[in-house]
């Protein structure tokens, strides 16, 4: 809402918490909850499709800045919400435990992850809002860009996609270019918490209307930024790579891979390999964010381990 401090958190371990901490919104293999508490607009990300599907969780860590993790079973599913969200550097967080289970049964397997200074707290509603208001947004200043994670079309209103603003603020009537494709379009207008608003700023959530371009058109994982911000590439540099310890699957040299950058997963053929530096020949083109994170996936793996091989950054 225009005026509060927007913050936006990923939710995992519960499918019923997010529906206790705030109004659902956009339904999807994402499922957004929004609230305005304590000066602030939080929307809460849950992937909802998650286990049965790894993009969803990969999307919602792309989103939220910190994670609330719900712990009310110790199981498989759990195990690979927690390997996933320390290779995505999820720092900043709160451990909601349910009544079944015990600080000395979870912090083994937080222990030596990025999640493993998480406070505790209990899985209530009232308290986690509470600890919810102490958290800031981190997101870096810079060049505008707006990662696209739904769109569809509203009559009388045309396309209208929703993400999180990074960078420097939107103003309505700008132009931007779609990435990756090549397509021009304008920011007719722009709304905020269901607030028709002139501008938003870095790490509100906003609906946009676009014009120029269809809603069949965009996808998830398109990023709107001014032209000739991004670069568009298919033979894409992995660095500091860090495979999963977890991992039970390949991929090397000439594996099929899936890559998670963003909000986008895509396939490609792991081309070369030399030391911590992969580099991944794509199946179509895209663009990142400079410094994103870039994670190899199997998304067939289900069942034997974590399907993350593990993450690098793409300068």
């Amino acid at each position: 809402m225009p005026g509060h401090r927007p913050l936006t958190v990923t939710l995992l371990g519960s499918r019923e918490l997010g529906s206790k901490l705030a109004k659902a919104g956009t339904k999807s293999d994402l499922t957004l909850y929004h609230a305005v508490q304590g000066g602030l607009a939080v929307t809460y990300v849950e992937p909802s499709l998650f286990p049965e599907r790894l993009p969803p969780l990969l999307a919602a860590l792309s989103l939220g800045e910190q994670v609330i993790l719900a712990v009310e079973k110790i199981d498989r599913d759990l195990a690979e919400a927690v390997v996933t969200a320390d290779l995505a550097g999820k720092e900043e967080g709160l451990l909601a435990l349910g009544s079944t289970v015990g600080e000395a049964e979870i912090r083994p397997l937080l222990k030596g992850t990025a999640l493993n200074g998480y406070p505790l707290v209990p899985l209530d509603p009232r308290e986690i809002r509470s600890r919810v208001e102490q958290f800031e947004s981190h997101l870096p200043e810079g060049e505008l860009a707006i990662p696209v994670d739904h769109v569809f079309p509203v009559k009388g209103v045309g396309t209208v996609v929703l993400g999180v603003v990074r960078g420097r603020a939107v103003k309505a009537h700008e132009r931007f270019r779609l990435y990756p494709s090549e397509r021009s379009v304008e920011v007719r207008s722009i709304q905020v918490h269901d607030e028709d608003v002139p501008e938003a700023v870095r790490g509100e959530r906003v609906g946009l209307a676009l014009k120029g371009v269809e809603a069949e058109e965009v996808s998830r994982g398109e990023i709107l930024a001014p032209e000739g911000s991004l670069r568009v590439e298919d033979l894409l540099p992995i660095e500091r790579y860090q495979p999963c310890r977890f991992f039970k699957g390949r991929a090397g040299e000439g594996d099929r891979v899936h890559v998670g950058l963003g909000l986008s997963v895509l396939p490609g053929k792991v081309q070369e390999v030399d030391g911590d530096r992969y580099t991944v020949a794509l199946d179509k083109p895209t663009a990142h964010l400079p410094g994103e994170r870039a994670f190899l996936v199997q998304l067939s793996g289900a069942g034997a381990g974590p399907r993350v091989a593990g993450r690098g950054y793409v300068p």
